[in-house]
């Protein structure tokens, strides 16, 4: 598999993330990603799940029609520790989870049952797939 390079710039980050949601997406849609502390990532999971923890990915859909209307929002630190301890590249890791998440914003829910998480898993693993990155669920018990 190829490796995703981590992006060297604002500039080559945007376009990365640009490519990684156009993949994930089944029509044009509207998405603002930004990149959080653990300070920010826990507040905001706490004040809006509930849970007092920062966590890798948010998604925050506003609208799903006409079309898909979207916040994500990444904590860096926890994506940092998470890659490390998975031993996958950064910029892997980073693709992973915008795609994870703009999944989130079209509907998939891999909470609801085992049967939605073994679709949005399948799917996730179909768009990293195509975009050279490997299958983040290959070596998975989830």
């Amino acid at each position: 598999m190829a490796e995703a390079a981590l992006p060297s710039s604002p500039t080559s980050a945007h376009k990365h993330a640009r490519r990684w949601i156009r993949h994930a997406l089944a029509r044009y849609d509207e998405f603002t990603v930004s990149i959080v502390s653990s300070d920010e990532g826990r507040a905001l999971n706490r004040d809006y799940r509930h849970k007092d923890y920062a966590t890798n990915v948010l998604t925050f859909d506003y609208a799903q029609e006409p079309m898909v209307l979207a916040d994500l929002v990444l904590c860096a630190p926890v994506v940092e520790s998470e890659a490390r301890a998975l031993g996958k590249p950064l910029a892997e890791h980073y693709a992973h989870l915008i795609v994870h998440g703009t999944l989130h914003a079209q509907g998939w829910d891999h909470e609801t049952s085992e049967a939605d998480a073994e679709a949005m898993e399948a799917r996730e693993s179909e768009i990293l797939c195509g975009l050279g990155l490997e299958d983040p669920y290959q070596h998975s018990d989830r």
